[in-house]
């Protein structure tokens, strides 16, 4: 699957006869699961139609600031476009609208919006071979990189004028590749490799029957998805739960029982270099489990149980290089306790949530965690989404690895 794949990419169309080429560029961006929408120019629709595009990206089709047939029509707000995008990528970009973008001018919907957009910009010029040459479109693209705009570089074959050279807007397929690649070059985790636990385990009973908990691993797979949004290659292991992922940077190894998941885990993290112990693991089984369901005869029943094996505790026995997070449920003296177990399991960082806290804990799209280093630092956060916090707890081992 493509980095680009659940990304917002706002599209940006000039007045070049390239933008012939740009129904084939976001049939491309949707093939790569990115999210399109489409500003263009006016004179820009004398090239391709805004129906064709919109019919193509699934999205409205903007080129003005208002709809000039509708005196009652909401203004298309260029503020609320450059937030919208994850990447704003101009092609083609025309040495007017590259001279506008480096000098701020700003006399129409794009330009408005590439002033207000505060993602990476990537911009393919397309022109002919005299224009592209000239010194005032080769101080257009010093310009717009020393902005720090991303140059898609154009290349070299047959031109709009009949004259052969450089000039010619790479094509939509090499623009998908060079933003890729662009892309994940600039990842702080490409190349590392992280294990991350998430869910909860169920330890049987008898055939039909288990103990387990009310976890529901969406921490464990937002944080997954997080990492990998960083570069990272993510081993998950998750106990049974109803959420999925689908990012190829993302392998998901489903297990039932916490000897499961301590043999898996111990598979992987000789590998790893950053573990991250989100799952609910259950501290007692069964002692002995039944081989036929058991029938109900007696008023009561009694199980009695044995204690499982302390997975986060084994790694932090055997962590070399390994960074190492686990994390703290707690109802008491939760940071007196929290710090117990981070020293106890030769942690780097620990993530305490307590059930004392509204929102926080298993089941909801909420958590409210506080972040306790091995130096004993403590950063506590308020009430976010768990994608958030995943967000949160991955910049917080950027910056204790300074990965």
């Amino acid at each position: 699957m493509s980095i680009l794949s659940g990304k917002n990419i706002l599209l940006g169309i000039t007045a070049g006869i390239a933008a012939y080429k740009t129904a084939s560029l976001v049939r491309l961006f949707i093939k790569a699961g990115a999210n399109v929408k489409v500003v263009m120019t006016p004179a820009s629709k004398d090239f391709i139609t805004p129906l064709t595009l919109s019919t193509l990206s699934k999205n409205p089709v903007y080129s003005t600031f208002t709809n000039e047939e509708d005196d009652n029509a909401m203004w298309n707000n260029h503020v609320e476009l450059g937030l919208w995008a994850d990447f704003f990528v101009i092609a083609p970009a025309t040495a007017n609208t590259m001279s506008k973008m480096a000098n701020g001018t700003c006399d129409n919907l794009l330009l408005a919006t590439y002033l207000s957009a505060k993602c990476p910009v990537y911009f393919a010029p397309a022109m002919d071979l005299d224009m592209y040459k000239h010194d005032s479109t080769k101080h257009s693209f010093e310009k717009l990189k020393s902005f720090g705009n991303v140059m898609i570089p154009a290349t070299s074959g047959e031109l709009a004028s009949g004259l052969v050279g450089e000039g010619r807007m790479a094509e939509p397929e090499d623009i998908i590749a060079f933003v890729e690649k662009d892309i994940l070059g600039k990842l702080p985790l490409r190349g590392k490799k992280i294990l991350i636990t998430a869910g909860p385990t169920y330890e049987a009973i008898d055939p039909v029957r288990f103990i387990g908990n009310h976890s529901s691993g969406k921490m464990g797979f937002e944080i997954a998805k997080a990492a990998a949004n960083l570069g990272a290659e993510v081993i998950l292991v998750s106990g049974p739960s109803s959420q999925h992922v689908n990012q190829s940077m993302i392998t998901v190894e489903r297990v039932k029982s916490a000897q499961d998941m301590y043999d898996e885990v111990h598979k992987h993290f000789n590998t790893c270099d950053i573990a991250i112990l989100s799952a609910a693991v259950a501290d007692y089984r069964p002692k002995n489990v039944a081989t036929q369901k058991i029938k109900k005869k007696e008023s009561t029943f009694t199980i009695e149980l044995e204690k499982t094996k302390d997975i986060l505790k084994s790694l932090g026995a055997i962590k070399k290089q390994q960074f190492l997070v686990g994390f703290a449920l707690e109802t008491n003296n939760e940071l007196e306790h929290a710090k117990g177990k981070l020293a106890a399991k030769n942690l780097d960082l620990i993530v305490l949530n307590s059930l004392n806290d509204k929102g926080a804990g298993f089941g909801g799209s909420t958590n409210k965690v506080t972040f306790i280093t091995a130096s004993h630092d403590i950063f506590a956060h308020e009430l976010k989404s768990k994608t958030e916090v995943a967000q949160d707890l991955m910049q917080q081992i950027l910056k204790q690895t300074h990965a």
